[in-house]
C-alpha cells in the first residue's frame, strides 16, 4: 500500500488518522491527540518507521510523531509550529494546508494543547505537557 492509499483511506473512512507499518494498517477515530498519545504510551514500536495520514496535526501531535520515530506524515491541515517540529526531527511531511495555529473545537480560540506547548522546543520537553493535557481530558 502506497502513502496515497492511506490518505485515500483517511478520507474514505471518515476517521481521524490512519497509520501503516509494513503490512499492518490501523485506523483511529477519536479527535485530538488521544489516539497518538495512547499508541506512543502502549505500543511505541508500531510507531517507529510507520507512515501517518492525519486530518489535523498541531504541535502536540507532531511531538508524539517525532518521539515515536514515524517515517513520514501527511496532514490535511498542519500548524506552522507542528511543521517546524517535524522538519527539525527530519520527518518528511506533505500537507493540504498550513495554518498559523490549530483552532479549538469551539472555534473561538487556539487549540489548548498547542497553547500548552508554546515555548517548548523539543518533543521531549513537550511530552509532560501532553501527558498533563490528556490526563486532564480523561477527568472530564
Amino acid at each position: 500500500m502506497e502513502k496515497t492509499d492511506i490518505i485515500s483511506l483517511l478520507h474514505a473512512e471518515g476517521c481521524s488518522c490512519v497509520i501503516r507499518k509494513g503490512t499492518e494498517t490501523r485506523i483511529f477515530h477519536r479527535r485530538g491527540v488521544i489516539d497518538l498519545f495512547e499508541l506512543y504510551e502502549n505500543d511505541p514500536a508500531f510507531m517507529n518507521g510507520a507512515r501517518l495520514a492525519d486530518k489535523v496535526i498541531g504541535k502536540g501531535a507532531a511531538a508524539l510523531v517525532a518521539l515515536g520515530g514515524m517515517a513520514e506524515v501527511y496532514a490535511d491541515i498542519i500548524s506552522t509550529p507542528a511543521l517546524n517540529v517535524l522538519r527539525r526531527a527530519g520527518i518528511p511531511v506533505r500537507f493540504g494546508q498550513e495554518v498559523p495555529h490549530i483552532i479549538n473545537r469551539k472555534k473561538d480560540g487556539r487549540c489548548p494543547l498547542e497553547t500548552a506547548c508554546d515555548g517548548l522546543d523539543t518533543p521531549e520537553e513537550m511530552l509532560p505537557a501532553i501527558r498533563k493535557f490528556v490526563e486532564g481530558m480523561s477527568r472530564l
